[in-house]
């Protein structure tokens, strides 16, 4: 009995995955992608483009010190971009002030323009998000945010840059 459990999950364990990937590359394939390219730039010119506190967060995960962001009181009307490759991620409609010492938002612009992945931070299991266009490191979400959705995207300040309504939004950012 114990023996065919044990081939039986193991059939599982390696079914899913194979079923993972087809339904993943078919969904791809349907032009249900997201509607930007990629950008995928070397270390180097990351290095380049962005200060180093913006690299230390964006390209090596790091988080600014809390209550160290202009971007936290910000309340102006706009839209805020990834300081990387300028993917408009949050509306300022969506914003709120969660008394963390970052800017927080309680949904996205756009599912599609964030992605996730489980983290460890800082020793407890949590979300991390970046942005799903150049793969910078922006935030974390907590499920203790405001309705409607009770989630909190807490970012870091120098993942986003704020374009203030009558500003025209920066081009993205090419391939160098």
């Amino acid at each position: 009995m114990a023996r065919s459990r044990r081939r039986f999950l193991a059939a599982i364990g390696l079914t899913l995955p194979i079923l993972w990937l087809r339904l993943r590359g078919s969904a791809a394939g349907s032009g249900n992608g997201p509607p930007f390219e990629a950008l995928d730039l070397d270390d180097q010119t990351w290095w380049e483009i962005l200060t180093a506190a913006q690299y230390h967060v964006l390209r090596r995960e790091g988080t600014e010190a809390p209550f160290s962001s202009p971007l936290d009181k910000e309340y102006g009307e706009g839209t805020y971009v990834c300081a990387g490759c300028f993917l408009p991620l949050f509306s300022s409609a969506h914003k709120y002030d969660s008394g963390t010492g970052w800017p927080s938002f309680w949904q996205p612009i756009s599912p599609v323009h964030v992605g996730t992945r489980r983290d460890y931070w800082p020793y407890y299991p949590s979300i991390e998000y970046h942005c799903a266009r150049c793969g910078g490191h922006q935030g974390h979400i907590f499920n203790d945010g405001p309705q409607p959705t009770g989630r909190r995207w807490c970012n870091n300040g120098l993942a986003l840059e704020f374009i203030p309504v009558g500003t025209a939004l920066p081009t993205l950012r090419g391939q160098v």
